[in-house]
């Protein structure tokens, strides 16, 4: 006898024929695939919107940095006979010597000095005297500070008025005055920063004739410990 199915369409368990459940499945798959791609898509838009808010707050950091950054302070090479207030002269001799050298001034302001100069820039420890002077004979001016003597507001404020090139910071221990400005045979000696008196010295003796070797390098030498810049 006939099966009672004959002719039927098989059907699954919740009442749909196979046909109709298989559909159903890649319609579900399909809508999981959808879903699946928009947050992708989603993901990639707030990525991408995140990337580009980060750069723009990037170039901005770098733009108000270069803006407030301190800029060096800027002179004309001196020797025009200027009279600054407070400076003394010296007669020291201009000889290379690879020996330790007793200076008569502290810091000193010239005299015998080692063949290699002292790279210029900041330094945060002191620096060998013999190399710091021989930067001296190219022009450079030399600020020294005790750092017993002196805050890290007063030192900043020393920074902010060296020039970009030929000019010296270090601490020195053991000075009589809190602050020396030193050139080659000439010194000034400070209680405080005291802005007008520094920057009339550069003006006067910054790259001087006066030095041995006016402009010559100050860097590609030595660098002492501590150099931050």
């Amino acid at each position: 006898m006939p099966s009672s199915n004959s002719g039927r369409t098989p059907s699954t368990g919740n009442g749909l024929s196979v046909k109709q459940q298989r559909a159903a499945d890649r319609a579900a798959k399909l809508e999981k695939f959808r879903k699946e791609n928009e947050r992708r898509k989603r993901n990639k838009r707030i990525g991408i919107a995140a990337a580009i808010v980060g750069g723009l707050a990037i170039v901005a950091l770098l733009v108000v940095s270069f803006v407030l950054a301190p800029k060096p302070a800027t002179y004309s090479a001196g020797s025009e006979g200027r009279e600054v207030p407070g400076v003394e002269t010296f007669e020291n001799v201009s000889t290379h010597v690879t020996t330790p050298v007793t200076y008569p001034q502290t810091p000193p302001t010239g005299g015998e000095h080692n063949p290699a100069w002292l790279n210029c820039g900041v330094y945060t420890e002191a620096v060998p005297n013999e190399y710091a002077v021989h930067s001296l004979e190219h022009g450079a001016i030399w600020i020294t500070y005790d750092p017993s003597q002196v805050s890290e507001e007063d030192i900043a404020a020393l920074r902010s008025l060296m020039p970009s090139r030929h000019a010296l910071l270090s601490p020195y221990e053991g000075m009589d005055s809190p602050i020396a400005v030193s050139a080659w045979n000439a010194q000034v000696k400070l209680d405080s920063v005291d802005r007008e008196t520094i920057s009339a010295f550069f003006e006067e003796y910054w790259l001087s004739e006066d030095a041995p070797e006016p402009g010559a390098s100050c860097s590609g030498a030595v660098d002492g410990p501590g150099k931050v810049a």
